[in-house]
């Protein structure tokens, strides 16, 4: 099988649609007319949200694309796409839950703990993630996240697989201090600690699901100035990803172009005592995808 991956370039006129195929980028309009694929052109979002019409043709594409030359060098890339919704699941791996001090019940008598974070919390690989002033322990969380192709709603673990187009990397920012509160008798609030503007980096790429493999065998990590911070496998998940789908299908229809953040490994700054500073740079990583880069603006904050 053919890997490929889609992206979204930032350039002057607007952005772009790309096709990655091996290590070469291709627009994604001009490719697809110079091969007779016009028809499964569009933005990415777009796409991804038709996604069961346009998979074939896409596939397709790529193959008509190995080895071909007249690439874009390493282009700017933006967000992949735009979710329709994000959720995020928590403390869904058992050693990161271990590192922040939470007790779990088990999980024959659990469910998934599921919360939303926001559109506007999106932001591209390269861009800044700007820590607002009343933060003052931002974090860090690589997840691998999954992008529904597909509606569905009850859907049962065994047939979770088929709603699934494909994955992207999510880094989960997360300010501990706004996630506990002492003055409501509900200890957490997860929107206010996870939804600031620019909280939410994805990217670099959207790769189909077919091109990865075993969602549920995949090395991730995360380094802070190239130092490793977190480095699981997705193995290691409480809920695994069709568990988690089967589960928020119970609660409404999910819609082609949601996607869930899946989990975080162990080695957040949180079980470190060590927190995100201004300059830090952060490195996203997740095998059979690629890296995503995003430098930290936090002037308040002691300097890198």
């Amino acid at each position: 099988m053919t890997w490929f991956a889609l992206a979204t370039r930032a350039a002057a006129e607007g952005p772009r649609p790309m096709i990655q195929v091996g290590g070469a980028f291709h627009d994604l309009h001009d490719a697809a007319a110079t091969h007779g694929f016009a028809a499964v052109a569009g933005d990415v979002t777009a796409i991804v949200r038709d996604w069961e019409a346009r998979r074939e043709g896409l596939f397709a594409l790529a193959r008509a694309l190995e080895g071909a030359t007249g690439g874009i060098d390493a282009p700017t890339l933006a967000a992949p796409f735009e979710p329709r919704r994000i959720f995020a699941a928590a403390s869904n791996f058992i050693e990161h839950a271990e590192e922040m001090q939470t007790k779990l019940a088990a999980k024959a008598e659990s469910e998934p703990y599921i919360f939303l974070k926001t559109i506007e919390s999106v932001v591209g690989p390269g861009d800044t993630v700007t820590v607002p002033p009343q933060v003052s322990r931002p974090d860090w969380e690589v997840e691998l996240g999954v992008v529904l192709g597909r509606s569905g709603k009850n859907v049962p673990v065994d047939a979770a697989h088929d709603l699934i187009a494909g994955y992207t990397i999510v880094n989960d920012v997360s300010a501990r201090d706004r996630t506990r509160r002492s003055d409501f008798p509900f200890s957490h609030d997860w929107f206010r600690g996870k939804s600031f503007e620019s909280f939410t980096p994805l990217g670099p790429v959207f790769v189909p699901r077919d091109c990865l493999g075993d969602p549920h065998a995949i090395r991730l990590g995360l380094k802070i100035n190239g130092e490793a911070m977190q480095d699981g496998n997705t193995s290691e998940m409480i809920f695994d990803i069709y568990e988690q789908i089967a589960y928020l299908s119970t609660i409404l229809e999910l819609r082609a172009g949601d996607l869930i953040a899946s989990g975080t490994p162990a080695g957040v700054g949180m079980g470190r005592g060590v927190f995100l500073k201004d300059g830090d740079v952060m490195d996203a990583w997740v095998d059979g995808i690629g890296e995503l880069r995003n430098p930290v603006s936090a002037p308040h904050l002691p300097r890198a």
